[in-house]
């Protein structure tokens, strides 16, 4: 009697080992699960930073670009200025002589 009680602990010791182990690998499988969806994630931001630093390339250039045209035009337009205003001192002295003469 005394061995069959042992034997019925060691039964159901196995079954609640058995029992941790299924919920052992059950939270293994929803960990794993979730460790690949986080993974998942991971790549697609990591693809997105990617692209975004592309587009910012794509940015900075462009900006490069305009920057340049802006000096491009404001030098135009400092010569413009200077050659009006030498056509300006021009009249001035080409009105007065014409006036009197």
């Amino acid at each position: 009697e005394e061995h069959e009680h042992l034997l019925q602990a060691a039964v159901e010791q196995a079954e609640g080992l058995e029992h941790n182990l299924r919920s052992a690998e059950a939270m293994l499988l929803e960990r794993t699960a979730q460790l690949k969806d986080t993974q998942a994630q991971l790549s697609r931001s990591k693809a997105m930073m990617e692209d975004l630093r592309e587009e910012n390339r794509g940015f900075a250039a462009a900006l490069q670009a305009a920057e340049l045209k802006q000096k491009s035009a404001e030098e135009k337009n400092r010569l413009l200025e200077e050659q009006a205003s030498a056509l300006k001192q021009l009249i001035g002295r080409l009105t007065p002589a014409s006036l009197s003469g």
